[in-house]
């Protein structure tokens, strides 16, 4: 079955940029490709009752959702999760809002997992590490490595942007441009913002 499948999608190389606000109630991350050559934007959409709500209770436990834009500000992909006392399981959807898989937290102690399936509810991937040296592994179910995320740039970008809070997001050239990894890309590119929700 053919599906349709955003440019945003078609790299294997993502940048992504934390755009610096004063007090902010919401994270908004620039997406460069692997030319420095900008390709969209991550935003966190949070409604005015939910930026009162965070001032007095645990964030952790509310709702979020963030939203990829394209450079047109076209949505291609968004994550959404409701309110949770434990463990999440966040949601995956398209660009036309329909759910294209879902994302479940494990439990581990220092070493975050995220368990990633499609609607069928078949895992498709586990990206797994070690938060404080921000180095994480990307794998399929088999545990054969599939990408990287790692704030340790590399190739042309890398001459462009220094700061060591921006990360990249390395996808195997040779992975099938399909749902499956919109999904990937989409938690993964996310991460941080996912990781920061989640304290």
């Amino acid at each position: 079955m053919s599906l349709f499948f955003p440019p945003f999608f078609s790299t294997n190389e993502y940048f992504i940029d934390e755009k610096v606000q004063f007090l902010k109630f919401h994270n908004e991350y620039k997406v460069y490709d692997e030319n420095g050559f900008p390709i969209g934007t991550v935003r966190q959409h949070v409604p005015g009752f939910h930026k009162f709500l965070r001032l007095i209770l645990n964030k952790k436990m509310m709702p979020f959702q963030l939203a990829i834009t394209d450079t047109n500000d076209q949505v291609v992909a968004s994550i959404h999760r409701g309110w949770t006392f434990w463990l999440s399981k966040i949601a995956i959807r398209d660009g036309n809002g329909s759910d294209i898989g879902f994302i479940k937290q494990k439990f581990s102690i220092l070493k975050p997992r995220f368990h990633i399936f499609d609607t069928s509810g078949q895992m498709i991937s586990e990206i797994s590490g070690d938060w404080k040296a921000w180095n994480f592994r990307i794998t399929d179910t088999s545990g054969a490595a599939i990408g990287t995320i790692s704030k340790k740039w590399a190739g042309l970008a890398k001459e462009f942007f220094t700061s060591a809070d921006k990360y990249n997001v390395s996808i195997a050239p040779e992975y099938a441009e399909d749902r499956n990894k919109m999904n990937i890309v989409a938690t993964a590119i996310t991460i941080d913002m996912v990781l920061k929700e989640s304290k």
